[in-house]
């Protein structure tokens, strides 16, 4: 797990500004602090997924530091946080039931991580 100090000096070079201020959320709290070394690091080393991988997951509530993809098809409810989502994706998670939150949105919400599976 990555440091504070690193995590922002990794943040200088970021210029999006919802990843920035996602980054400094899950920063300020420890629970969340693995988060924000994984999207404080580079592009390549987060994690794009797509349904059936989350299909075959075991877990109720999956997070997803990278995007979400469409390709496969979704049968079971699940909770799923991620950077952010394809529109494709969307449809298909949203026509399962799922329910979906965007990184930032879940830190707000549940500051303790509970029941929250990080998909690496």
């Amino acid at each position: 797990m990555k440091s504070k100090t690193k995590v922002e000096s990794q943040l200088g070079r970021k210029t999006n500004p919802e990843l920035v201020e996602t980054i400094i959320l899950a920063k300020k709290n420890p629970k969340w602090l693995e988060v924000a070394g994984i999207l404080a690091g580079p592009r390549k080393k987060r994690k794009d997924v797509n349904l059936c991988q989350l299909e075959a997951s075991p877990s109720e509530s999956i997070l997803i530091c990278g995007k979400v993809l469409s390709e496969g098809e979704i049968s079971k409810k699940m909770k799923v946080i991620a950077l952010s989502f394809s529109e494709k994706a969307k449809e298909k998670l949203k026509k399962a039931g799922c329910e979906l939150n965007t990184i930032m949105e879940e830190i707000k919400s549940n500051k303790d991580a509970k029941g929250i599976k990080i998909l690496k």
